[in-house]
């Protein structure tokens, strides 16, 4: 098929009619895994960092633990941006193969390191596995999800985050038990067996087709409908597709070339200026309000109501709990009450509740119990929220551009809040002031609460609607053409 050439396809209208099936759950189960390492990661490292920086392991300083994270995070950073163009250059199927492979090996390193060196080269490189992940995985799940379930689908996927905070924090309580496991080589254990966990992801997502959609809009039409026919038969074998009483509605195409970045710069400034603000706003504030509470957690605990540094895994699994059933039980209202809605109501819950906990800490009103049942109730709403913000910048963007606008929203979001909010809080907490940490609590929900606002102006009544209704396609031939 030759440049300019159109052609019409049912693609996208056949997606979205199929009924939910195993076939959605192999999606779920397979792409979805991403978050739970993600969280896994970040919860083992902070975790086992004692261990690591021990005489007996790596004998690093709190400056070179300190070191590490920053490491991840730019590998992070700077592997969303890669891997996110190459998603929407190569395919949804290749890179997110190529992504959980590179976090494998980089893992698996990790518990063979040798040096701070070594640690944090390979931590870096962790962190370039998962940042590619969000991409590539973030968008084939958008695409092969039907309209009528991606905001729950999406909101449950992400929250699972904190599945694997969970089970970060249990293992670090086994692989640091002494009578358990070497204390010299507890920490290893931990990062070889997250490692090997890798390669039953991949078998699984040889299971996983390449998106029909981005076949579609790079000019294979034939292959994303075959692909289409194949993913309906297999659904057929266990439930059946609804009745087809009217002609599936078609789209038309013109094949394009490779997408350039003043191709994707338009899009994002010229064509869809209020949705990039309202993608920046609710990424960069959610991941300040997280980071900069998630990171310090353990500080609070230690320092304002001394709790062994040993224990506070115990009172994580709580503030996990909040966070994993916020997108469970809020998920579906984002598909029946709408994204401006819901976007925007647990933003602003999330943020004035923190506000008012802040208070209650300040005035020493709150105990190691009753703050981590106020942080678990905020996260509640707060996880919802930021499971949100993922599912906005993937939706309400063109197809072409979806796995790096994806990326590159991560990545502002992630270099504001993931790396100011932190450093702020860790600043404010060393004072020892409650006075100096209620107002980092201040404008962490002032700053939740200003989302809320900017998504009731700026909000797009996205749910249950095709993507390329939300966002037509650089590649949809306008209307009347030919």
């Amino acid at each position: 098929m030759s440049l300019g050439e159109a052609f019409d396809t049912d693609v996208p209208a056949r997606l979205d009619r199929l009924p939910w099936s195993r076939f959605h759950w192999l999606v779920v189960i397979a792409l979805g895994v991403t978050w739970i390492l993600d969280g896994l990661e970040v919860t083992l490292v902070g975790s086992l960092s004692p261990a690591i920086a021990s005489a007996q392991a790596l004998n690093l300083s709190a400056r070179q633990i300190g070191l590490t994270g920053s490491a991840y995070i730019l590998g992070a950073v700077l592997g969303a941006l890669v891997f996110g163009r190459l998603t929407d250059k190569l395919g949804r199927r290749k890179l997110f193969t190529v992504t959980v492979a590179v976090y494998l090996v980089a893992t698996i390193a990790t518990g063979l390191s040798w040096n701070f060196w070594s640690f944090m080269l390979f931590r870096f490189v962790t962190g370039a596995g998962i940042g590619g992940e969000y991409g590539a995985v973030n968008s084939a799940i958008q695409e092969l999800i039907p309209a009528r379930r991606r905001g729950y689908t999406d909101l449950a996927i992400n929250g699972t985050f904190w599945v694997g905070a969970a089970m970060g924090a249990l293992g670090s309580l086994v692989v640091l038990n002494p009578d358990l496991v070497p204390q010299a080589w507890g920490w290893r254990l931990a990062f070889v067996i997250g490692g090997l966990l890798a390669l039953i992801i991949i078998f699984v997502r040889r299971f996983i087709p390449e998106s029909p959609r981005w076949l579609m809009t790079h000019g294979r039409p034939e292959e994303a409908a075959a692909l289409v026919y194949d993913i309906e038969r297999r659904i057929e074998r266990h439930v059946a597709l609804p009745p087809q009483i009217n002609e599936i509605p078609k789209l038309r195409f013109v094949r394009r070339g490779e997408t350039s970045w003043t191709e994707i710069a338009v899009t994002l400034f010229r064509t869809h200026p209020r949705r990039t603000i309202l993608g920046v706003v609710l990424m960069a504030t959610q991941a300040f309000c997280y980071n900069a509470i998630f990171f310090t957690y353990a500080l609070v605990l230690t320092k304002f109501y001394a709790i062994p540094a040993r224990n506070v895994g115990y009172f994580m699994l709580p503030f996990a709990l909040g966070n994993v059933l916020g997108p469970l039980l809020l998920g579906r209202l984002f598909d029946s009450l709408g994204r401006r809605t819901m976007i925007a109501g647990t933003y602003g819950v999330a943020g004035a509740l923190l506000c008012v906990t802040g208070w209650l800490f300040a005035k020493g009103a709150l105990t190691a119990e009753t703050q981590t049942l106020a942080w678990s109730v905020i996260f509640f709403f707060a996880s919802a929220a930021a499971s949100a913000a993922y599912l906005t910048v993937g939706e309400l963007f063109p197809l072409e551009t979806r796995a790096i606008t994806i990326s590159l929203f991560y990545a502002f979001g992630t270099l504001l809040g993931g790396v100011g909010g932190p450093a702020l809080f860790g600043a404010l907490i060393q004072s020892g002031q409650r006075g100096e940490i209620f107002k980092g609590y201040l404008l962490g929900g002032g700053l939740m609460l200003l989302a809320a606002a900017v998504q009731l102006v700026l909000g797009v009544p996205a749910e249950r609607r095709s993507l390329e209704s939300v966002a037509p396609p650089l590649s949809l031939a306008p209307r009347g053409g030919a």
